[in-house]
């Protein structure tokens, strides 16, 4: 059976909407062609990214004020950040991507995000992938119903890579989905066996100073347990930033070799981090650099393709201004979306920039949302697929913005 009319009967049986295929089932060399098809990536980064740390609004003297210890420090400094435009910055572990900023097919829209209050990443995910913020009886996403308003007589077929059928593209529609690596954890390193072993002994006496630490040690490891669990289930199933550039790749090529396949989806796990979050080093920017570096794999492999495709990076909210007491951030409110694409006016950071002043932030602790994230995602319909209005509200039910934000 050839590849295509595979495919074409595979959405056919799916019952669910969701078929499964074995890894690289769609990968066929020699198969590309001419494709002029407008193309839509989302990458969800689960567990809320700190958007503070990535677009870093070094101009803020709040900004070091309140982050101590996970301050990326300014451009010019040293391990500073990288400029962007006099008023941003950029975390140095995404150098990677300076060369898309710089071509001007890269831009941000900061204070960007849910108008919700919600600080559940289970709720604020859900919300953001319904597309219908405060109803949780939403049975299907909003790239499903996308799917389902494309013209049928060009490409609709969807992929999402991932174990897990995400909400975003549950629905009527069929979906594909490819097998990607399941996430995988590993220990901080303030919680190494030999350095607890060590106090254990020093303090394993009756007295009240080792009564004390034997009570704190007890309370910590619930405290990490409990942070553990949330950090993992705060990932959805979504594998860890390492693998990102092999599923990059994979995804455009089943793009460039598939002239049906017009949306893709990715989630990339683990940016919960309540704990030794660090700054130009350290657990965020370990899993920034390998983000970079598939973004610039995915748009290395699409080619000539990436003129007619936008790729939308987003997480379920941002964390809070100031740093916690473990070194790490706390779940926040607003935070930075990415848009990439050979269309995209970028090298700009669009949206209303609130400041970080205290009378400005959300809840006297995190960054104010100014643009809506259905904003950004309409515009891009709007002006890269060229839906009207009416449309848009098939995608977004309820949802209205005449915020022109320009993307492309």
């Amino acid at each position: 059976m050839k590849r295509r009319n595979f495919i074409q009967l595979a959405s056919l049986l799916s019952a669910s909407g969701i078929i499964s295929i074995g890894s690289h089932g769609w990968v066929a060399k020699g198969l590309a062609q001419t494709n002029n098809r407008k193309k839509l990536i989302v990458v969800f980064l689960r567990g809320g990214v700190d958007g503070l740390n990535v677009v870093i609004p070094y101009q803020e003297d709040v900004y070091y004020d309140v982050r101590p210890n996970i301050a990326i420090p300014a451009p010019g400094e040293e391990n500073g950040a990288i400029n962007l435009d006099g008023q941003f910055s950029l975390h140095p572990a995404l150098a990677s991507i300076i060369p898309l900023w710089q071509n001007r097919s890269l831009a941000f829209i900061h204070a960007c995000g849910l108008n919700n209050d919600t600080r559940s990443h289970f709720d604020a995910q859900y919300y953001m992938e319904t597309g219908i913020p405060g109803n949780k009886k939403i049975p299907d996403g909003w790239m499903n119903r996308l799917l389902a308003n494309l013209p049928k007589d060009r490409p609709t077929q969807a992929v999402n890579l991932g174990d897990t059928p995400p909400r975003i593209l549950m629905g009527e529609m069929p979906v594909a989905s490819l097998p990607t690596g399941r996430k995988s954890t590993r220990a901080l390193p303030i919680d190494r066996p030999k350095i607890y072993a060590a106090f254990d002994r020093l303090y394993s006496g009756n007295d009240e100073l080792s009564r004390v630490y034997q009570e704190g040690r007890q309370a910590r490891d619930l405290l990490l347990a409990d942070l553990e669990k949330e950090m993992e289930e705060a990932s959805g199933g979504a594998p860890p930033p390492k693998g990102f550039a092999g599923d990059a790749k994979n995804l455009a090529q089943i793009m460039v070799g598939d002239s049906r396949t017009q949306l893709g989806f990715l989630a990339v796990g683990n940016w919960d981090t309540h704990v030794n979050q660090g700054n130009t080093q350290g657990a965020l920017a370990r899993r920034l650099k390998p983000l970079g570096e598939g973004l610039v794999t995915l748009v290395q492999e699409l080619g000539s393709l990436y003129s007619d495709t936008v790729i939308l990076v987003m997480s379920e909210f941002g964390r809070t201004v100031k740093e916690n007491g473990n070194g790490g951030t706390d779940h926040g409110h607003g935070n930075v979306m990415w848009v990439l694409g050979g269309g995209v006016r970028g090298g700009q950071v669009y949206g209303q920039w609130p400041g970080l002043d205290e009378s400005e932030l959300f809840q006297k602790r995190d960054l104010a949302v100014t643009t809506d994230f259905r904003s950004v995602i309409s515009s891009v319909l709007e002006q890269h697929l060229a839906f009207e209005r009416s449309q848009i509200a098939q995608v977004f039910p309820g949802y209205y913005s005449n915020q022109g934000l320009g993307l492309l």
